[in-house]
């Protein structure tokens, strides 16, 4: 089933990682019987024109087509500028790209679609993600394509930290553009922003009663046993 509602959006998850902490390869593990990358690739297939994984491991593959990443050890930003390369090469000139890491099951798809559709119609918008107890989720983020070479030029340069290059693509555009920098980079407050309502509708959507009471782990990501453990635990929320 491919998705409707944004056509010019590519989705890659990303599953690069080594997966130390969990001690085994997470992309893998199975969660109500289905592994986490096909959960990934599933749910971003619902909101995305086309979706890869970003990653090297052969055993991926059977799940959706592997872009490699083009200079090894890089972290995720390895992965995004290799996805930045693969979505220009694409025919149908897709301005944004969609990531989202392999171990994040329990974010709801109407709700990831839902803001997808928020921030691509917003014509100053070039970078998006979300803002969690005070934390910056950089692993779920919109990036549009001008942010290619500030993605490509960090990693040229060794500059890995994700959300500092994130930033200061981010000024730059916003200079670039003569315009607020708020208006290029959107943080979207999952606390403050997203449900404003009592009843916690998004879009017009509203979450079931488990997965509200599973919001916690929406932007958790899975990296130990014991966040796997936990995860086996509320399976019901599940999609």
């Amino acid at each position: 089933m491919k998705a409707q509602t944004a056509p010019d959006l590519n989705g890659y998850v990303l599953a690069g990682g080594k997966s130390s902490r969990m001690g085994e390869d997470k992309a893998l593990l199975k969660l109500a019987g289905k592994p986490l990358v096909l959960r990934a690739v599933q749910k971003l297939q619902l909101v995305c024109q086309e979706v890869n994984i970003l990653g090297s491991r052969q055993e991926l593959e059977i799940y959706a087509p592997l872009v490699r990443d083009l200079h090894e050890g890089c972290g995720p930003l390895g992965g995004m500028e290799a996805a930045f390369v693969h979505s220009s090469e694409d025919r149908s000139s897709t301005d944004w790209n969609l990531f989202m890491a392999v171990d994040m099951p329990f974010l709801p798809t109407r709700f990831l679609e839902g803001w997808v559709r928020t921030v691509t119609v917003q014509k100053s918008a070039r970078l998006a993600m979300f803002i969690v107890d005070g934390r910056p989720q950089p692993a779920l983020c919109l990036l549009h394509r001008d942010v290619a070479p500030y993605v490509c030029d960090a990693v040229a340069r060794g500059e890995f930290k994700l959300l500092r290059v994130l930033e200061s693509a981010a000024k730059d555009l916003a200079l670039e553009q003569q315009t607020e920098l708020e208006a290029v980079f959107l943080n979207s407050s999952l606390e403050t922003e997203v449900f404003l309502d009592q009843g916690g509708s998004w879009m017009g959507w509203t979450p079931t009663e488990e997965q509200w009471a599973t919001r916690h782990l929406w932007f958790a990501n899975l990296n130990t046993p014991e966040d796997f453990a936990a995860a086996q635990a509320l399976e019901g929320a599940l999609e």
